[in-house]
C-alpha cells in the first residue's frame, strides 16, 4: 500500500528544480523535501541529461505534496494554472506577496494574482473572498469585485470596506475612484 497522494501537482522546471524547491520550501511552514531521483545512463539519447544530476524532487508545501522535475526547457509555465494561497490574515498575505514576487514579474501581478522568479503564477488571495465575490446580483459584492479589479496585492480591510459600502483606498492600476453603492 503507497502512501503518495492520489493527486498532486508536478511543476516542469527546465533546470532550476533544486533552486525551486528551496525557494518554496524556505516560505511555507509544515513543508519538507521528501526525496529526490537522479537521473541515469538510461534514456541519455532521450533526456540529455548529465548523470546524477536531479530529476525529480518530492516535496510538501505547508503538507500539500508536489514533484518538481528538471525537464528541460521544453514547456514553460503560464497563467492557464496557478496555485492558490488562502490566506487568514493581511499579515499571511504581505509575507508571501513580499516572498514570491520577489524577483518576479511585476506586469505580471493583478488581483492577488503574481509570478514568481521561476514563473509560477500564485494567487495569494483571502480565504474569506469567496464570500465577499460570490453574488453577481448583490451591490455589495459587486462593490467588492469592483475593489478587487483594481488592486495588485489584495487587501482584505479595502475589500471589506467596499463590500460593506465605502470606498476603497487602494488605487494601484490609477482607476480606482468611488466605487458604485
Amino acid at each position: 500500500m503507497s502512501n503518495i497522494q492520489r493527486i498532486a501537482p508536478c511543476l516542469w522546471f527546465d533546470d532550476q528544480a533544486e533552486a525551486a524547491v528551496a525557494f518554496y520550501t524556505g516560505m511555507f511552514k509544515n513543508s519538507k523535501t521528501i526525496q529526490i531521483a537522479r537521473y541515469g545512463e538510461a534514456g541519455k539519447e532521450i533526456h540529455h541529461r548529465r548523470p546524477g544530476s536531479v530529476m525529480t524532487i518530492a516535496f510538501e508545501l505547508d503538507g500539500q505534496p508536489f514533484t518538481a522535475l528538471n525537464g528541460g526547457p521544453v514547456f514553460k509555465f503560464n497563467e492557464a494554472i496557478s496555485l492558490q494561497i488562502f490566506c487568514d490574515t493581511q499579515q499571511e498575505i504581505d509575507h508571501y506577496w513580499e516572498k514570491l514576487s520577489a524577483g518576479g514579474d511585476p506586469k505580471a501581478q493583478q488581483c492577488g494574482w503574481l509570478k514568481d522568479k521561476f514563473g509560477v503564477s500564485w494567487q495569494v488571495v483571502p480565504r474569506k473572498l469567496p464570500e465577499l465575490v460570490k453574488d453577481p446580483n448583490s451591490p455589495q459584492s459587486q462593490r467588492a469585485m469592483n475593489a478587487m479589479l483594481r488592486m495588485k496585492k489584495l487587501k482584505i480591510d479595502e475589500l471589506e470596506r467596499a463590500y460593506k459600502g465605502g470606498v476603497a483606498h487602494s488605487d494601484e492600476a490609477g482607476l480606482l475612484k468611488k466605487l458604485p453603492g
